[in-house]
């Protein structure tokens, strides 16, 4: 098999970065990257396009390639066909708490290998990953969008379609209640709008949304076949920064209660900005060819976001942590790809492993990090 091989590097002191070698040797049926930490994944979907090739990257170019990977990484265009991005790493560079650099695969050392790739930097910093790109030059991709009065019905739509879905199609709902400022389209401003993302890798795509389309009038509809380089369309996330309360729930099923509130809670005003749900399953579920922490249990993510200005005081009542709670079942399961800062804690952290997985995490901590070094992060301690 003949493999590209494509090198992106940060700039010293992390300000911007550049592409100084660019080398490719591939007949279009493989190919991998080596990326150093700084770089952000809009310039690896770029340059791995001209190639043919597309990396398992999430919905934001500006995210940054290493540490969305440490989490596991979940791709909003080829995760269910794939699995996450960490599971196609080849190797890792790491500096451990010895002061040591180490270039860690899952031959070299398979205890380290597994907790670098779902473990959220608990055992190291790492400065480069090396990791799997796909022959995919082109998907069928974009985004529907309904107004909020039909929300229950596209829900619905929503639901039949994943319930039938093949790993394939990698999709999710977002419920945005937009506000009532100049920049918002006159037709979106202060009101709720529902889109349905996503991203297939079949030929039948018109056919595959048509009962989605007929669920209610489409207001935009951006679905079509697009190159790989023009992935971020899909989500279409903000560039410019902001300030927000999030929160996260993991569902084992989008059940009829778990339907009824996400309906309820997004239909008032006083619900949360946005609410994105995402289904997983396919090979999201399935073990990663060389083990690692990432969770495999997980039906669907629910991503909840109330924005909150800059100076404005705490929220009395927050919309996302009631609708994560009522999601959030008996155990209260997490995943390492969704912590938002309210999960830092020791028993926050826990809930997003198997007990099997975090054992282990624990044991290769103490053997890496006993003195707890890496701890400013969603830390798992070592044991004493």
């Amino acid at each position: 098999m003949t493999t590209a091989t494509l090198q992106v590097k940060g700039l010293p002191g992390g300000f911007g970065t550049e592409i100084p070698y660019f080398h490719a040797e591939h007949s279009g049926t493989a190919g991998r990257a080596r990326v150093e930490a700084g770089v952000h994944w809009g310039q690896v979907v770029e340059a791995a396009a001209k190639l043919g090739l597309a990396p398992l990257a999430g919905s934001s170019p500006q995210v940054g390639v290493v540490g969305y990977t440490l989490g596991g990484g979940v791709s909003v265009s080829m995760g269910r066909a794939f699995g996450y991005a960490a599971d196609h790493v080849q190797a890792v560079e790491v500096v451990t708490a010895d002061g040591a650099l180490r270039r860690v695969t899952p031959d070299s050392d398979p205890g380290l290998f597994f907790a670098l790739l779902g473990g959220k930097g608990n055992v190291g910093v790492v400065t480069a990953l090396e990791f799997d790109l796909f022959p995919v030059a082109e998907l069928y991709a974009g985004s529907l969008q309904f107004a909020g009065e039909h929300a229950a019905d596209v829900l619905r739509a929503y639901h039949l379609l994943t319930a039938a879905a093949t790993d394939e199609l990698t999709s999710s709902i977002v419920f945005l209640r937009a506000p009532d400022l100049p920049f918002v389209p006159e037709f979106m401003r202060g009101k709720l709008t529902v889109f349905v993302r996503l991203a297939y890798l079949g030929t039948d795509g018109d056919t595959l949304v048509a009962p989605l389309r007929a669920a209610a009038p489409v207001l935009v509809d951006t679905l079509t076949t697009m190159p790989v380089g023009d992935i971020a369309a899909i989500a279409n996330d903000p560039s410019d920064p902001g300030t927000s309360v999030e929160h996260f729930a993991m569902l084992d099923e989008l059940s009829p209660s778990a339907m009824d509130a996400i309906l309820e809670l997004t239909d008032s005003a006083q619900g949360p900005t946005l609410v994105n749900l995402t289904q997983l399953g396919g090979a999201f579920g399935r073990p990663a060819r060389y083990p690692n922490a990432v969770r495999r249990d997980v039906a669907f993510a629910l991503f909840a976001l109330t924005v909150v200005p800059p100076g404005a005081p705490a929220l009395a009542h927050d919309p996302g942590l009631a609708l994560t709670n009522r999601l959030a079942g008996p155990t209260g399961k997490k995943h390492p790809s969704y912590l938002a800062p309210a999960d830092a804690s020791v028993a926050g952290v826990r809930l997003a492993y198997d007990d099997a997985t975090y054992e282990r995490l624990r044991t290769v901590k103490t053997t890496w990090d006993p003195q707890n070094m890496f701890r400013w992060n969603y830390n798992i301690p070592p044991r004493v």
